[in-house]
């Protein structure tokens, strides 16, 4: 007999040639009953605990097993509660000094939160549409109107209170671990996170002293990063053409790049002897 668990979990793919990631089907939605979902979001947040602990013990390894256990059990349309794990996962990956795992699981929780903000916009339109529901049969039991749009107005905000409060934390994971990872897009990728945490209102004063810093610190980091890899990649191209060159005893450094200061175009002078003819 098998368990709801069980049943939830995906089967593991069978070897199999390398499929095109674009062409592959969107990842399956598997709508559980109430009970159902209760159920499994109980036995995901009981590994979530467990996962936590070995956190708080510095046990970073057999944390991130834990958070992948919750998350086997987690239904994959609960997309707050998955965040809140890739974000955890992240942390463990940037205490491990993991970098591009931390980088990866952040952006799942990031994009998990824009999942649920992008749904509430499509529910939006949908009650605007259908009229908000103007043909649903009244509710057996008659309730103020205004203490339920209070209450709902309430849960609304907390819930938005919470996925801002995600998004900070990943967001912060993901900005430190582009930023050790080095690398002028990455760096770049990390400068874009911490302009986007500058301008978020919940961060905590020890964060919002670290994004300050890292605005400061970061251009000069990604400017050097940029001139380090387009002189390699200069280096490699001139490599190149005097590979290409060398059968008709040139070289690369017998053309000139030279720069006209009227238009700021450049144009390229054949120089026979090369530079050292100084002409």
């Amino acid at each position: 007999m098998t368990t709801r668990t069980e049943r939830f979990q995906r089967k593991p793919r069978e070897p199999k040639e390398e499929r095109d990631p674009v062409s592959e089907e969107p990842e399956t939605v598997v709508k559980f009953s109430p009970e159902e979902e209760a159920s499994l979001l109980s036995e995901s947040n009981t590994e979530k605990a467990s996962a936590n602990a070995l956190f708080a013990a510095s046990k970073f390894r057999e944390a991130i097993e834990s958070y992948d256990k919750a998350l086997s059990t987690c239904p994959n349309y609960l997309h707050y509660e998955i965040a809140v794990l890739k974000s955890n996962i992240a942390a463990c990956h940037l205490k491990l000094e993991e970098w591009k795992e931390a980088v990866s699981a952040a952006t799942a929780a990031l994009d998990g939160l824009d999942k649920i903000q992008g749904n509430a916009i499509d529910v939006a339109k949908e009650n605007k549409t259908n009229g908000d529901g103007d043909e649903e049969e009244a509710d057996e039991e008659i309730v103020s109107e205004g203490a339920t749009k209070a209450e709902d107005v309430s849960n609304k905000g907390q819930r938005e209170a919470d996925i801002g409060r995600i998004r900070a934390k990943a967001l912060m994971r993901r900005a430190r671990a582009r930023s050790e990872q080095g690398g002028w897009a990455t760096l770049q990728g990390a400068e874009e996170d911490y302009k986007t945490l500058s301008q978020m209102p919940n961060l905590s004063p020890a964060d919002r002293k670290i994004v300050v810093r890292q605005m400061k610190e970061l251009p000069p980091r990604t400017k050097l990063a940029q001139e380090k890899e387009m002189g390699e990649m200069m280096g490699k191209l001139k490599q190149l053409g005097n590979g290409i060159l060398k059968p008709f005893g040139l070289s690369t450094d017998n053309f000139q790049m030279v720069k006209d200061e009227n238009t700021g175009g450049y144009s390229m002078n054949f120089n026979q002897g090369g530079p050292s003819d100084g002409k």
